[in-house]
């Protein structure tokens, strides 16, 4: 129900170039430490329509649970935008990264978080929403905030070890 959509928004500015953002922040190890989360991407590569799960801390070999989180890249512009869709049983929350060159050789991260309810009614998601948009807005500016440290995860990764992901 696109009414019942809340969205937050956030933009900072690395000293990085947009390729070293792009590599950092659209391809990562499955495990990432930054957010202390694995991931699993089904298929080789990313691209639009390539899907993932996803779940909290190490997963060193495993498989997800069965009721791991999942997810597709549904936008992918090399170096300029990667927008993924995770669902969960009541939600589905939509990441969207854009890169842009800034004036001074850095690169501008704008991250919008849009969550969709999928259950409960019109009052519980009244009651709601006001906690969820909270939440969505600190996500935003944490995940900013994590910037500069996913580019240092990445170059420390080598090639080969790299599994796409949102």
């Amino acid at each position: 129900m696109p009414g019942w959509l809340t969205v937050a928004q956030g933009t900072g500015r690395v000293p990085f170039s947009r390729a070293r953002v792009w590599r950092a922040l659209a391809v990562l190890q499955p495990y990432c430490a930054v957010c202390d989360v694995s991931y699993v991407v089904d298929g080789s590569g990313t691209s639009q329509g390539t899907e993932f799960r996803c779940v909290p801390g190490r997963l060193d070999g495993q498989q997800p649970p069965s009721g791991a989180p999942r997810g597709r890249v549904v936008e992918w512009e090399p170096e300029h935008r990667v927008a993924t869709r995770l669902e969960l049983t009541p939600e589905v929350w939509v990441t969207t990264i854009d890169l842009a060159d800034a004036p001074d050789s850095g690169t501008d991260v704008t991250i919008t978080l849009t969550h969709e309810p999928l259950a409960g009614g019109l009052l519980q998601r009244r009651r709601q929403r006001k906690v969820v948009r909270k939440v969505a807005q600190d996500t935003v500016e944490s995940e900013l905030a994590k910037v500069p440290e996913h580019i240092q995860q990445a170059e420390r990764a080598p090639d080969d070890t790299a599994t796409p992901s949102a």
